[in-house]
Parts: structure tokens; sequence; C-alpha cells
């Protein structure tokens, strides 16, 4: 750029670049390097790319079963503009971490450490190549008690923040005089620690529901976490939502069929572009039925049923996430093989990505590139 752009027209080209140019432009010299390092660039830049989505894959490759990552650009491209991602090297060691959740660009991958109470987080923001370890403490995984985590951004701050809640897994236990229902802690990486959290924790007949592919799985919305859950001895189903600027959780109630549904169904928690929308399957006729939910906001957190469909196959299908454009991102297993197909609710036509691995191995989430991290060193933080 000519000396003589105006810095103002300088940051507005600066913002409509990709992350992989920014990095390149940070050598050029001192003033565009102090630009893209500060803060006030990283929110600008964040909120310019809010609709500029990426679609992360992660599955198990089928010829060495080693676990693949990919970025598929979302856009009039898709899904031929794609690229392969390197994890963070302790993820290419450990197979046993999972991915907790994705927010404002960055992913948070976890394991339970080889010490006993322990485990370990990273942060990872895929643009940028940066990642942050995080040692998680006072894990448990007892019979009476065990550990959720929850992550996301705050969206006042941009300051990541681990959510970790330790609450009774037995509903028998939780009667008792004795046991504490809940008890939470937050990290935020603005201040490297932990620290207890108090206020207004939920029922504490309330158990929190997993998903067997991605542990307890979580969908994190303009700073919000939400995890599906259960109260009253499994007898009703609901939503436990954590905001991590006023850190306040909240219920928010299903409509009666989620609530309350028949023996066979199951749930998924999903985000499609900045709502919580339920998916509720069901095997019946001889092939998997789904329910789109979505939740509005205001005050009242009502759900709309978007569409009900179902794929005219005889072959396992797993609804994994959603396109901007609102079609279905679904794996289709055939002979133990699974790959992922776009489907469009309203024609019903599928489209094959290309994309195939082991059946069930497979993670989708959408993201947008950030700078998060990015004036962070590859740290690992002893707490």
């Amino acid at each position: 750029m000519s000396d003589n752009i105006s810095y103002e027209i300088q940051l507005e080209i600066m913002k409509r670049l990709p992350v992989e140019s920014l990095i390149q432009c940070r050598s050029v010299s001192k003033t565009w390097k102090s630009m893209i390092d500060s803060s006030e660039f990283a929110a600008e830049y964040s909120r310019h790319r809010t609709k500029m989505q990426h679609i992360f894959v992660r599955y198990d490759d089928l010829t060495d079963y080693n676990v693949r990552y990919v970025s598929v650009v979302d856009d009039d491209t898709f899904p031929t503009n794609r690229v392969f991602l390197t994890p963070p090297p302790l993820v290419q060691m450990h197979e046993y971490y999972k991915i907790l959740g994705c927010s404002h660009g960055l992913f948070c991958f976890y394991r339970v450490g080889p010490v006993s109470g322990t485990g370990k987080a990273l942060l990872w923001n895929p643009s940028v190549r940066k990642t942050v370890e995080v040692v998680v403490p006072n894990v448990t995984d007892w019979e009476v008690y065990e550990t959720v985590l929850g992550f996301g951004v705050c969206r006042e701050t941009n300051d990541p923040t681990i959510v970790k809640i330790t609450h009774i897994v037995s509903w028998g236990d939780m009667e008792s005089a004795s046991c504490i229902p809940w008890e939470v802690e937050v990290f935020t990486l603005s201040t490297g620690a932990w620290r207890s959290v108090g206020g207004n924790l939920p029922r504490k007949l309330v158990r929190f529901q997993f998903d067997p592919a991605n542990d307890c799985r979580t969908v994190v919305i303009n700073g919000v976490i939400y995890w599906f859950a259960t109260m009253d001895g499994g007898s009703c189903n609901l939503i436990i939502s954590y905001d991590i600027t006023n850190e306040e959780f909240g219920e928010i109630n299903l409509p009666n069929s989620l609530a309350h549904p028949s023996p066979g169904h199951w749930f998924i928690l999903l985000k499609l572009r900045e709502s919580l929308v339920v998916l509720d399957n069901v095997y019946e006729d001889d092939r998997m039925t789904y329910d789109v939910w979505m939740m509005e906001g205001g005050f009242s957190k009502s759900f709309t049923k978007l569409s009900t469909f179902s794929l005219n196959t005889q072959d396992y299908v797993r609804p994994m996430g959603f396109r901007n454009s609102g079609e279905h991102i679904i794996e289709i297993v055939d002979n133990q093989h699974g790959h992922l197909v776009v489907y469009e609710p309203r024609s019903e036509h599928t489209d094959n990505l290309g994309i195939e691995g082991a059946f069930s191995t497979f993670y989708v989430h959408p993201y947008m590139e950030t700078l998060s991290l990015l004036d962070q060193p590859t740290a690992h933080r002893e707490l």
C-alpha cells in the first residue's frame, strides 16, 4: 500500500483480507503489525467477517484410520474450496482429545489427564495456527459426581472462557442432604486462573445428557453456552444455558413433544446461523424421520418447528450440522463407511461432499476466521 493511502482506507482494506494474508502483512512494517495486533482491529475484523462461514470437519480416514481435519469455505464455491488443517501437536499425539466446542473461531479440545483428578484443554485457532494449553483441575468421574465442561467466548470482552460444572450423577444421591448438587468454576484466558462462581444455579434435580460421539455436546451462540439435560429422574427434557457475560445460568423449557417424548426418540443440539436448533430423531416405518425445531429470541425462548423430513434411504443417517444457507449436512453410513452429504429440505435433493471416513467418527461445525490468540504465545498454563 502506498504511503499516500490514508490510515483509515488501509484499515478498511485490511479488514477484507483473509487471515493468512493478514499474518503476512504483519511482517511488512511495525505500523501494520501494531494495527493488526490491536484488540480494536481484532474486534472489527471479526464483526466484518461474521457472515463469511467455514465448515470444519473432523473424521477418521478409511485408509489408515488417522484423524483428518478439513476446512471447507461455505460460499458459492462449496464444497470445492477446502484445505486440510494440522491440529495442535498434543492432539496428534493423543487420540483421546474430544472437541468440547467452538466459539468465535476457536476450538476447544479436552481430554482427561494422565494424573488422576486433572484434565487438559487446548484452545486452538486454526486460522492463525495458535494453541494455548489449560490444565483443568479437580476433574471427577465418581459414582456420585461427574465433571461437565463448556467453552465459549464472551460477546463483550472476546475473552475465551471454560466453564467447569461438577454435579451429582446419581438420581438417588440427589436427595441426600450431605451432597452438594452443583459446584461451578470458570477459567478466563485474560486472567489465566480458575475461580468459583455462585449465583443462580439450576435446580438440583438436573442431569446432563451426553452425545456418545462428542461427549457432552454443547452449542455456543452469542456468548451463551447450551447443554441438553433432563430433570425429575429423567422424565422431562430441558436445556441448560450459561451466559458467559452475566455469569448466569438459565433453564429453557422445550415443547411438550420434546420435553416428554415417546420411547425411541433421541435429540441433537445444533447451530443454524445464530440460532439454536434441536433435532428430534425417531426411527419409524423402516426409516429415520427428523423434526427440526429452532429457538426464537426474546424473553420467552420459544421453539418453532421448521420442518419434518425423512431421507429416502435404508442406510443409517445422522444429522451433523448446517450450511449458512440452511442446507443440512448429514452423515450417511453404507457398509460401515460414512460419507457426508448436503441435503436441501425443500427440493429433497442431496449432494455428496466427497468426504468419506469411518462411520460415527465425524464432527462437523461451522466457524468463522478470527484473529483470536494472535497475541498469545503458545503456552502451557500450570494451574
